[in-house]
Formats: C-alpha cells, sequence, structure tokens
C-alpha cells in the first residue's frame, strides 16, 4: 500500500487515460449497435434509397445484409483499433517518461544540473534529486579527505626536517671537531639524541595514521579485562611518566571488562594518556576509571589542567594541537585523538571530552556484547 502511494500519481494519470480509450471503445460499440436498428438505422435505410433509387425494401435488404450480417467483424475491428491505441497511448506515455528519467540521471553528474520531472514522477525525482545529493556530498568528502592526505604529507614533512636537520648539524659539528671538549661534545650527543627521539615520535605517528586509514579489515572483538590492560599500559608509558614526574591512578575494578578489539582499544587508551601526560600539570596524576552497565561500558579518564570550551570541539580533528608553540617542539602530529575517535567510532561507540574548573576529562562509551 505504501508504495502505491508513492505512485499514486502515475498511477491516477494512467488509468484516466486508459478510462478515456475504454469510454471511447464502449461508444463505439453502442454506435455500432445504434447502426442495425433504431431511427439511426431507418435514416440510413431511407439515404440509400434515395441514392441510389431503389426502394426502402430493397435498401434494407442491402443495408442488413452489408451491416447487419457482418456486425461481428466491425465490433472485432473496432476492439482491435482501440486495443491498439490504448497501447499505442501507454507506450508514448512511458517512452516520454523514460525519457525524462535518463534526462534525469544523466543530470546526476553534472555540475549545477537541475532535475525537474513530470508530476506523474514526483517520487523518481525526489529520488533522483537524493541520489545527485549523495553524490555531490560523496565528492566533497573525498576532495576534503585528498586535501587531508595532502596536508599530512606536508604538516609531516615540515615537522620531520626540523629535528632531522638539528641531528645532522649537531652530529656534522660532532665529525667536523673531534678533538671537542668532553663536555660540549655530551651536550651536543644529548641534543642529537633528543631530536633523534622527537624525529622517531613523528614518523610512528605517521604510520599510526597510515595504517589508520588503510586498516579494513573487521574488528576481533573479544571480552578484554579492562583493568590489566591500563595497568599494562600504564608500565609502558612509565619512562614518559617519570619524566614528568606524573603517575596514573588505576580505579578501575579488576571484575569490568569491555568488548571489543583488544589491539584497537589499547591504542586509543594508549594516545588518551599520553595526550595527559602531554597537557597535564607537573607533578599531578591521571586517573583512569570505568562503570560497567547493561549496555555499555563507559570509561573514564581524567587529568589536571583545563581546555578552552571554544576548544573543545576540535581538539578530535586531525592535527589539532591546544598549544602549538610548545607540542611543536616536543609533542606529536596532533592525531592521537582522531585516531582514538575513528577507533571508538568503529565500535559503535562514543568519545567526549568535558573540562572544567582546572580538570579536563576523556569519557569513552563501547557498546557490550548483548547491545
Amino acid at each position: 500500500m505504501k508504495r502505491f502511494r508513492k505512485y499514486s500519481k502515475l498511477s491516477l494519470v494512467t488509468f484516466i487515460r486508459g478510462g478515456w480509450i475504454t469510454v471511447g471503445a464502449v461508444a463505439a460499440v453502442f454506435f455500432l449497435r445504434l447502426l442495425t436498428r433504431g431511427h439511426l438505422a431507418d435514416a440510413i435505410v431511407r439515404w440509400i434509397a434515395r441514392s441510389f433509387s431503389i426502394s426502402e425494401k430493397e435498401a434494407d435488404l442491402v443495408y442488413f445484409r452489408a451491416v447487419t450480417n457482418n456486425m461481428q467483424y466491425l465490433l472485432t475491428i473496432v476492439i482491435i483499433i482501440f486495443v491498439f491505441l490504448l497501447f499505442r497511448m501507454l507506450l508514448y506515455s512511458y517512452k516520454k517518461y523514460f525519457d525524462e528519467v535518463v534526462s534525469g540521471i544523466d543530470k546526476l553528474m553534472e555540475d549545477g544540473g537541475v532535475i525537474s520531472l513530470s508530476p506523474e514522477l514526483e517520487t523518481v525525482e525526489h529520488k533522483l534529486i537524493y541520489v545527485k545529493q549523495t553524490l555531490e556530498a560523496r565528492e566533497v568528502e573525498i576532495r576534503r579527505a585528498e586535501q587531508q592526505k595532502n596536508d599530512l604529507v606536508v604538516y609531516l614533512a615540515h615537522d620531520i626536517k626540523t629535528p632531522l636537520t638539528s641531528v645532522i648539524g649537531y652530529l656534522s659539528l660532532l665529525d667536523e671537531n673531534p678533538d671537542m671538549p668532553d663536555g660540549k661534545k655530551s651536550k651536543y650527543i644529548h641534543t642529537a639524541w633528543e631530536k633523534a627521539n622527537r624525529l622517531k615520535t613523528l614518523v610512528n605517528e605517521f604510520f599510526e595514521i597510515i595504517r589508520s586509514h588503510s586498516d579494513q579489515a573487521p574488528l576481533q572483538k573479544t571480552k578484554i579485562d579492562l583493568y590489566y590492560m591500563l595497568v599494562q599500559i600504564a608500565e609502558e608509558l612509565y619512562p614518559q611518566l617519570k619524566a614528568c614526574n606524573k603517575h596514573i591512578e588505576n580505579h578501575v575494578e579488576e571484575e569490568i571488562s569491555v568488548y571489543g578489539d583488544s589491539e584497537k582499544l589499547a591504542r586509543v587508551f594508549n594516545n588518551i594518556l599520553k595526550n595527559a601526560i602531554s597537557y597535564s600539570a607537573e607533578n599531578s596524576s591521571i586517573s583512569v576509571s570505568a562503570r560497567e552497565f547493561p549496555d555499555k561500558t563507559v570509561i573514564a579518564f581524567e587529568n589536571s589542567g583545563e581546555i578552552p570550551e571554544d576548544k573543545l570541539c576540535l581538539i578530535f580533528d586531525k592535527f589539532y594541537r591546544l598549544n602549538r608553540a610548545r607540542q611543536s617542539e616536543t609533542g606529536g602530529s596532533g592525531l592521537g585523538l582522531a585516531i582514538a575517535k575513528d577507533i571508538v567510532s568503529l565500535h559503535g561507540g562514543q568519545i567526549r571530552a568535558e573540562s572544567s574548573n582546572g580538570h579536563t576529562a576523556f569519557i569513552i562509551e563501547i557498546p557490550s556484547k548483548s547491545s
């Protein structure tokens, strides 16, 4: 019934046209029946008698033999003619509609092409307009993705060039001055080592975003012991925590679990904790807690430090860094949170940031297995 209503205008027009042809056929049959009897037949007989100068009885006999005896053949011819007209009318109408639809399809790929069909094809017109809008949106998305890829190459090339130039510069000084004092040599070696680590971080993040975009394999979801995963990640981040006198407080209960791809979710938690380490206050703690609900598991990462309200909607954008001046030398490329958001979205979950009163929280919701 719903599908019929969608094409009600087309059905109505077709019904009306067919109805007129049917009415014409009925009228023709009725007219032929009048030829066999009644005033019309008498008038024709009199006309034959006058025209051929014969008696009315002879004219009536001629008329009877010519019309009445052949009435079934005449009716058959009339019916065939009207069936042909009905078929011709329908064929012409639908050919016209098909031509309109083909013209509308041709305009799908035209910039600024306006799709306009007959009122009877209103539903088809709406569908074609929707397809055109969808194709245009996809084209914009493809262009945006291409631009992002170009930005990624330019951005990382610039960021990689800076520490690489420093490494080469300091190593060149050491190579050109073998008798350099030990104190100065140690200072140059340490600086080159720092720049090399910075270069390693950028290269790792470059491969991280490439892997994030190219990894089309389905998620390998399993039940994950959240507490032990976070313990393991905290141990891996110990050198970074130690360098700035920070620590992670794991308040997750041991029986709480999360359902998802362990490798990808570990990447999410790792990226969020690295972000917290980079932006939280010195000598502070990073708190991790979780609650398990029937339909989802909610995980919260909290740290000191506040994000301006107008920046909260930007921090999950690729290449965005909250403090560009500081992070251009020591931080990442601004891809970590964007990658985290992509992975959480793949799990059908949500991630958001809240910040107030000197504290920031990243909250992740991962659907449970049964939801």
